[in-house]
């Protein structure tokens, strides 16, 4: 058992509350900061040292909070940013049903997010000793991919000894020892525009040839090998008697190796038209390294799995196809665990929510981690 007092399920949860209560959607610098601001009074108040580092490119802060101590610290790298717009709350309201709790972003991934704040208020409130320094970093912009912390994390990681990620944990409480790479594209198609009626032959069509490349994108699955593509949105055309002079496309990529990445980035970007008269252009590439399970990070989960058996948890541990910031660090080389945060489901979704009755004693593993690793 962890020497730091976590508190109550009920307790964390009505915290919690307040923090699903303040939307937070991505693109809303304001609105994420808000939230910024909560977690960095208590923090301050805690005695963490400090720092903001402004937002740019239109989101949010981010901000580090630090432990005394000496070493290389134990990184815990949290998002306070949801998928959710401004105004979900009114038709998707934050409420309990027995053992869940709904509310928009409250599973990805306030919940994990607000455990990590708890467990490093709680050590240095009552100033725990840990055999580390611990390093809270609470970012803005993961859920679109991290652009404007992700120098921000792989700095921290660098110096660090280990990372943990609090993004939800798998069914049973499942760890996260590896994730898929992510790749993002936007294909263009400039076609030809004309009358359907009267000029169809001097017109080039971009939906056609947009369907051809769907077409052929999707013949790159590979399942075998973890390479899957998913193309969404789509777009093109103006009236339904004009050839389409423009259409295109979003590509969402997951691989599992960074030979595998490469490789497909190049298919991609060397994609071409196979339609007289249109042209095909090619955005984008590799968002998020492989996270591959290596011998440290096997070693970090056993540790972690023994501390979640003091607190009377079960932890597996799982491959996910989803990206997290965790790819960053793990592909430092630095021993990461990933999916520490709150039991629920419905990432994205209506439906979303957690099994508040898990948050005591996710945060106790927490806090067990952060006490032990050396």
């Amino acid at each position: 058992m962890p020497q730091t007092e976590v508190g109550r399920s009920e307790d964390l949860l009505a915290e919690l509350a307040d923090w699903v209560k303040l939307e937070t959607p991505t693109t809303d610098p304001a609105s994420v900061n808000r939230l910024m601001d909560v977690a960095e009074g208590e923090l301050a108040r805690a005695g963490a040292t400090l720092t903001r580092i402004p937002g740019r490119n239109g989101f949010g802060d981010n901000l580090l909070a630090r432990t005394p101590g000496e070493g290389k610290p134990v990184l815990v790298a949290g998002h306070l940013d949801t998928v959710w717009s401004l105004g979900t709350i009114d038709t998707m309201p934050y409420r309990v049903d027995g053992a869940r709790a709904h509310g928009p972003g409250i599973f990805d991934m306030k919940a994990g997010s607000f455990i990590a704040f708890h467990a490093v208020r709680s050590i240095l409130r009552q100033k725990v000793p840990t055999k580390r320094p611990i390093v809270l970093l609470l970012t803005p912009d993961e859920e679109v991919g991290s652009p404007t912390s992700r120098d921000v994390i792989e700095r921290e990681a660098a110096q660090a000894a280990y990372v943990l990620i609090p993004e939800p944990a798998g069914a049973g409480g499942a760890a996260v020892t590896g994730r898929k790479g992510v790749g993002r594209f936007v294909l263009r198609v400039a076609g030809i525009g004309a009358h359907a009626g009267t000029s169809f032959h001097d017109g080039a069509s971009a939906v056609v040839e947009l369907a051809q490349q769907i077409t052929a994108i999707h013949a790159m699955v590979d399942s075998k090998q973890g390479i899957t593509l998913n193309v969404a949105p789509i777009w093109g055309g103006t009236r339904p008697n004009v050839i389409a002079p423009e259409a295109g496309c979003e590509i969402d990529l997951r691989v599992n190796t960074a030979e595998d990445g490469a490789r497909m980035e190049r298919a991609l970007l060397g994609l071409s038209a196979v339609t007289s008269g249109c042209k095909v252009t090619v955005e984008g590439g590799m968002n998020r390294p492989p996270f591959t399970e290596t011998p440290g990070i096997t070693a970090l989960y056993d540790r972690a799995r023994a501390i979640a058996a003091g607190v009377g948890l079960e932890m597996p541990k799982q491959t996910r196809g989803g990206g997290s910031d965790g790819n960053f660090t793990a592909a430092l080389g630095v021993p990461t665990l990933d999916g520490l945060g709150c039991l629920g489901s419905g990432a994205h979704a209506s439906h979303e929510h957690i099994l508040w009755k898990h948050l005591a004693p996710r945060a106790a593993l927490m806090a067990g981690l952060l006490e032990a690793l050396d």
